[in-house]
């Protein structure tokens, strides 16, 4: 089977390259020595990951989703949680990078 979109790269250098600083890491993370550690640590780097490829600050990105979160802790209704999107316009600006 062919590729027939010509806005598809032909190679994977954007994926490997958004993951280099995490492979690096890796070896300074010791803590990570458990099934859950592991998994709360890939959590937390795709949403950073997925911050950034939004073009978001993630430091304020991850500042806005805690505050956030623990204001619905006791909420049943999680529609909330749309507005958190990292694509949702109804971010705040200060979560957005300036356009260069």
């Amino acid at each position: 089977m062919f590729l027939e979109d010509g806005n598809v790269p032909a190679d994977n250098n954007a994926a490997e390259s958004s993951i280099r600083g995490f492979c690096i890491g890796k070896h300074n993370w010791h803590l990570i020595d458990t099934i859950a550690g592991a998994k709360a640590s890939a959590i937390i780097y795709s949403i950073a990951e997925t911050a950034k490829a939004n073009n978001l600050k993630p430091y304020h990105y991850f500042e806005l989703l805690l505050t956030e979160i623990l204001k619905h802790m006791e909420d049943t209704n999680l529609d909330f949680l749309e507005d958190l999107l990292p694509w949702s316009e109804r971010l705040p600006a200060e979560c957005r990078k300036q356009n260069q």
